[in-house]
């Protein structure tokens, strides 16, 4: 698997190298990171223009290979729940990963849970973790669901989509994870996927 969005002008280098046919699992639902969308139309299918909002999370960046990215985006996020629960923080939203940069071998991210409010005092967290906004700007909003190993198709549709429409993307996306399962081939992820425009 490689998903390289250097080039997400044309997602077929943003992606896992999907296949069109399942462009079914893309669909519209807002959730909690979106503070506001467009009147995109709402038949079940259809992808929205969505304005993200930076809102505060706790943060920690990592690297991974695609064949490992799963797992690594995984433990991440164990490792800051774990974290904030030790400095009394509570989330207030679905854990993200903000794809900051890719290539063929693999990518480097950052795994984000949202906070209701910044702290007022700095919280005690280990090195690396950090209080951070989440990132802001328009973007294209995709539902995944089925297993991450799918996650491929729904890349490959979101690249059809954006070259049919004549849209540019930059070199930067965010997945939501509703709900992920423990393992890639395990059916019932849930991963709305926000592609930032130029």
């Amino acid at each position: 698997m490689s998903r390289s969005i250097a080039a997400v002008s044309s997602l077929a280098h943003a992606a896992m190298a999907f296949a069109v046919a399942f462009f079914v699992t893309v669909c519209l639902s807002l959730s909690p990171v979106a503070a506001q969308s467009s009147d995109a139309p709402s038949d079940g299918y259809t992808p929205a223009m969505v304005e993200l909002k930076a809102r505060p999370t706790v943060a920690l960046g990592g690297t991974a290979d695609w064949d490992e990215g799963m797992k690594a985006i995984v433990e991440a996020i164990d490792k800051l729940r774990r974290q904030m629960n030790d400095a009394g923080l509570e989330a207030a939203g679905a854990p993200l990963a903000v794809f900051v940069e890719t290539d063929d071998k693999g990518f480097r991210y950052e795994a984000m849970i949202p906070l209701a409010a910044r702290p007022e005092t700095t919280p005690n967290l280990p090195n690396g973790t950090r209080i951070a906004a989440s990132p802001t700007g328009r973007t294209m909003k995709f539902e995944h669901r089925g297993s991450y190993d799918e996650i491929d198709t729904t890349y490959e549709a979101i690249t059809a989509y954006l070259d049919e429409k004549g849209l540019e993307a930059q070199n930067l996306f965010v997945e939501e994870y509703l709900n992920l399962p423990r393992t890639p081939e395990e059916d019932g992820a849930q991963v709305d996927i926000y592609v930032f425009l130029k």
